[in-house]
């Protein structure tokens, strides 16, 4: 089969399952589910892929919402990222139901041809990619091995040929003082909420004099009990980021002692753990994106490179993957300019016409990519290459 029959042929596949897949996207939105807590979208997910005749592995890599469907018995590996998880108190305002129906979408398509082109695909339901950190995990324990190239697509605002990726650690820190009557002994009383107060202010003064493009922001979790007690405790989670993995150790230091000095001088104490996996920036593929965005145009999308003024700038585990295997992450305009992610409108906009066209669209932009990685062995070779300068 040649290339352009093929890509037509799975564009066709798409659109045969457009309800199905569009049912699916609703669906998971309707449910959302925090972190490793995705029960409703793994069962719907699997179920799908099961009705296409295909196995699928449920609570793979020892994690009980993961998911693997492998197809195919010869060629190139190529491994189609699906994400399903959804915001506290947001829903899905990062659209991680679209993510999942266009996965699961590009994943049949190029299921359909995998035999006859000679390439191998694997479907993988990603679990907890808000802050849990599957992908990390999953790669831990195999679910990349073998894999020759990866890809998902993320929900924007703008048609984007990736996110502005940076490097994120999170980081949990404790304040222990000594209680007292506010009133009758302040002076017998440690204040743990001051010393959390005055590591705050520590930050936000070291922020003047961080990269631009590092971000360090945190709440506090817990502030003492009743304004009458000098609080014995008292707590705050933070998110430490950078460009890439090396540029963040040298802040995630710089944050921790900008913390421990308001523990010094409230004269408290602090304890700290630092959360993992910690995410890493996106090494992007030059050669991948370049036939995804041939694809993308050949649709009527037109992804552009990110700049100052259309930009989405965040962490993602896919940045661990990338680092793995060569890896695209596009942004596909599903919301108006103007609605950013992680916002209440930017939830409905995932369950809008907007959302269910990027489903469909970013399920044949994809599977077509994923033709082109089976039939094209020098493109598969090139962004081989390009992957192994850029992460080394």
């Amino acid at each position: 089969m040649e290339r352009s029959e093929a890509k037509s042929v799975v564009c066709a596949a798409v659109e045969a399952r457009a309800d199905r897949l569009l049912a699916v996207s609703h669906d998971i939105h309707d449910h959302p589910e925090l972190g490793f807590e995705e029960i409703h979208a793994h069962a719907r997910l699997t179920d799908e892929i099961e009705a296409d005749g295909l196995s699928v592995v449920r609570g793979a890599y020892d994690l009980s919402t993961a998911f693997v469907a492998d197809v195919g018995t010869d060629g190139p590996t190529i491994a189609v990222c699906c994400e399903y998880d959804a915001l506290p108190g947001l829903g899905h305002a990062c659209g991680h139901n679209i993510i999942a129906a266009a996965g699961l979408g590009a994943g049949l398509a190029a299921a359909t041809v995998a035999e006859e082109l000679g390439g191998r695909l694997r479907i993988l339901g990603t679990p907890a990619e808000e802050g849990g950190g599957g992908k990390v995990f999953m790669i831990e324990r195999g679910a990349f091995a073998g894999v020759d190239a990866a890809m998902m697509v993320h929900p924007a605002n703008h048609e984007l040929l990736g996110m502005t990726t940076i490097a994120i650690h999170r980081l949990t820190v404790r304040y222990s003082g000594r209680a007292a009557h506010a009133a009758a002994a302040p002076e017998e009383g440690r204040n743990a909420l001051d010393a959390a107060v005055l590591g705050y202010n520590n930050v936000a003064a070291l922020r003047q004099h961080i990269s631009p493009f590092e971000r360090v922001h945190g709440i506090f979790t817990d502030s003492g009990d009743k304004p009458n007690i000098v609080p014995e405790s008292a707590a705050a989670d933070w998110y430490v980021r950078s460009p890439t993995l090396q540029s963040l150790q040298p802040l995630k230091e710089r944050v921790l002692r900008a913390l421990q000095a308001g523990a010094d001088a409230a004269g408290c104490t602090m304890e700290h753990e630092w959360i993992e996996p910690p995410y890493a920036d996106m090494v992007e593929n030059d050669p991948l994106l370049s036939r995804y965005a041939e694809n993308a145009r050949a649709i009527g999308r037109e992804p552009q490179a990110p700049d100052p003024n259309a930009a989405v700038v965040g962490s993602t585990d896919m940045g661990n993957v990338s680092y793995e295997v060569p890896s695209i992450h596009p942004m596909i305009k599903v919301a108006p300019d103007g609605s950013p992610i992680h916002t209440p409108e930017f939830a409905v906009h995932a369950r809008s016409p907007l959302g269910d066209q990027a489903v469909l669209d970013g399920a044949k932009v994809m599977a077509m990519t994923i033709v082109d990685l089976w039939l094209d062995r020098e493109l598969l070779s090139t962004a081989q290459t390009a992957h192994s300068e850029s992460a080394s």
